[in-house]
């Protein structure tokens, strides 16, 4: 086996070209196989695809998931990806409580938020407890296996108590954010018909404080299957709190009394069968309404236990924080960090309110070793000039994880130059349709600026051209050809599953095609994503992705956003359209546009200028920060966008209507 080390110079892993080379500590995924004949990585990523049932066996064993009965096969390999097979077939567990099997005094959870010097902590112990009063409260209610608790809630300690006491009974969680709109939260919760929602009366962001009591009485209306609202005082105190004209409302505290007995109600976990659901996640919504995806509780478990012990090197040692909203995917990830022992931080509000270095304010304090960002907010950071390494200590902080969106070449080197020069910042990259990673970060590897390190183990990641071939060192359409244990179950009310075969099987017939672009570094394994498919160019047969274009454009100091889409005329002819976003003081000038093209010409190639460069005063953005060309594509060729819920700025939809520069083509 290889222990690769900061300084070794005969390790087969170090090149001068890359910003940081492997971590000194022996990495697990290398230690816990040791007896395999597995040289370095590849060798071990190569084994897990190809024997990819072997592989989710030893890691079973290795992770050490708690479980009432043991299966009885791994999986069917005779099945494919798109058959989507059962894994763990006979065995029982329960997410919940893997998650709370530690039962001490440790810290679990870090509570933070905008405007609040305190930072609460809560003991594995006290979260038990909570759990429990949850739970007893719910079952009261006539919770039961497979009934939908939702919550429309902000980061903190609420909703993860929520979400356990839901899984501890078998009931399915799925959960928005308070900025999602009335349209945004129905289009998603009317489809699954939840008995039981959780809410907060207000929420404060970016200094102010934002109503939600008026928003959740809509909500409620349009869900005439629940059975009880439960608002949590946030802001205010009850007294304050109006709740007569929500229907089936009360208050948090009178709905946890009601789970009280003589004695504490002491947790039950119910024993599921591995492929039990446990979240429903939707899409973005952008181009009709949201798909449900239902996620299993032992795939969702396994899956995170697997990128959290062996691609994060992650211990009960560790504190964990990523920063997102319960609206993301990352949220789900981030709590199940849990299940390692590790401490997790929650925080609700802005990441640049009161100052840009609120998140780093938390690193020190609480001790943050392994941080998650979105790489939106390390390009603002870079804008702003921040630098955190002369402000901040960052001693504990190891690891800098960042999604969301590709990660810019420019962004690492502002990492490594201006935060913290040993830190490991791992770009990953999956998403919503499997709650987790297909690549990401890896301490066994360096890290090569603009890339993602690796393909993720037991992942059989490849990119595959337009004739379904699969291509090394070219650009190409993100597919896996082989099954793996946190794939969607199912779409909820998809019941002959043609949404499900639509969604990632109509592109290449078995095999999953994800919708992204990337393109496969032959030389280091590495991965660049290249943007969503969907929004892929093509002009005059050269495919590539946007975000080629934006990694160019977007270092330009005078270019504060950009956004890169196709335009067709009758006869299927595209052109390429770039808008831009003028940073504060900055103007829209021709030779800002010349050099904007001769900079696209050098780095990329002639074919890749656009034909058109436009300003534009603003960019759709989805409510999880994604930039939306989809929808941009369909309003320029006069498509109407409905779903605009499901859009951060739907007003800035309107400025791509009727541009004179696009009329004639």
């Amino acid at each position: 086996m290889v222990a690769c080390h900061l300084a070794c110079t005969g390790c087969r892993y170090l090149s001068s070209t890359a910003l940081l080379q492997p971590l000194s500590t022996q990495c697990q995924h290398l230690s816990w196989l040791s007896s395999l004949n597995t040289e370095n990585y590849d060798d071990l990523y190569h084994w897990s695809v190809e024997s990819y049932s072997d592989f989710w066996a030893q890691f079973w064993k290795f992770s050490g998931i708690v479980y009432s009965r043991m299966y009885d096969e791994v999986v069917d390999t005779s099945k494919g990806v798109a058959d989507v097979p059962e894994w763990f077939k006979g065995s029982r567990l329960n997410y919940a409580e893997n998650l709370l099997r530690k039962e001490n005094d440790r810290t679990a959870l870090y509570v933070a938020r905008e405007g609040k010097e305190e930072i609460v902590k809560v003991t594995f112990e006290e979260l038990r407890q909570q759990v429990a009063l949850f739970a007893a409260a719910m079952r009261k209610m006539g919770v039961k296996k497979g009934d939908r608790v939702v919550g429309y809630l902000p980061n903190g300690l609420h909703a993860v108590e929520a979400m356990l006491a839901a899984a501890s009974i078998g009931a399915v969680w799925s959960s928005t954010s308070p900025d999602f709109g009335m349209n945004g939260v129905l289009d998603r919760f009317s489809q699954i018909q939840p008995k039981l929602l959780f809410s907060v009366e207000a929420v404060v962001y970016n200094g102010r404080e934002h109503s939600h009591v008026e928003k959740l009485q809509q909500v409620v209306k349009g869900l005439p299957d629940l059975k009880r609202v439960v608002v949590i005082p946030y802001i205010a105190s009850r007294e304050k709190i109006d709740i007569s004209k929500i229907p089936n409302s009360v208050f948090l505290d009178d709905f946890l009394a009601t789970g009280r007995g003589e004695q504490a109600p002491q947790l039950e976990f119910e024993q599921l069968p591995f492929s039990h659901p446990l979240f429903i996640l939707f899409s973005s919504g952008t181009t009709g309404a949201p798909k449900c995806m239902v996620h299993s509780a032992g795939g969702t478990l396994i899956q995170h236990l697997k990128e959290h012990i062996l691609h994060g090197n992650m211990s009960s040692s560790d504190v964990v924080f990523c920063y997102t909203t319960v609206g993301w995917m990352m949220w789900n990830w981030l709590v199940s960090a849990l299940a390692t022992g590790a401490a997790v931080v929650l925080y609700d509000g802005s990441p640049l309110v009161p100052t840009p270095n609120v998140l780093w304010d938390l690193v020190d304090r609480i001790g943050i070793t392994i941080l998650g960002t979105g790489a939106k907010w390390l390009s603002v950071l870079e804008e702003k000039n921040m630098k955190p390494v002369e402000s901040h200590n960052l001693q504990t902080l190891h690891t800098i994880l960042s999604t969301g969106s590709p990660l810019k070449a420019q962004s690492y080197e502002y990492v490594y130059r201006c935060i913290k020069s040993s830190v490991l910042l791992g770009s990953i990259s999956g998403g919503t349709d499997i709650v987790s990673c297909f690549m990401g970060q890896n301490p066994s590897l360096p890290v090569y600026k603009g890339e993602i390190q690796a393909r993720n183990l037991g992942m059989a990641v490849e990119a595959w051209n337009e004739e379904g071939k699969a291509v090394w060192g070219e650009s190409g359409e993100l597919v896996c050809t082989k099954p793996f244990p946190c794939q969607p179950t199912h779409f909820w009310n998809d019941e002959n599953g043609s949404k499900y075969r639509k969604a990632y099987f109509s592109k290449f017939p078995g095999v999953w095609a994800h919708g992204d672009y990337c393109r496969i570094n032959p030389k280091t394994g590495g991965i660049v994503m290249l943007g969503r498919s969907d929004g892929t160019l093509n002009p005059n047969g050269v495919r590539f992705g946007s975000s080629e274009i934006y990694n160019i454009v977007e270092a330009f100091e005078e270019v504060e956003d950009s956004l890169c889409v196709p335009q067709y005329n009758k006869d299927r002819e595209e052109r390429v359209v770039l808008f831009l976003k003028m940073a504060p003081g900055h103007a829209f000038r021709p030779d800002l546009v010349k050099r904007i093209r001769d900079a696209i010409r050098i780095g990329l190639s002639a074919r890749h200028v656009p034909s058109l460069i436009l300003e534009t005063k603003g960019i759709p953005y989805t409510l999880n920060g994604k930039k939306v060309e989809v929808a941009v594509k369909q309003v320029i060729a006069g498509k109407a966008v409905e779903h605009r819920g499901a859009f951060l700025n739907p007003e800035t939809l309107d400025l791509y209507q009727h541009i004179p520069e696009l009329q004639g083509f």
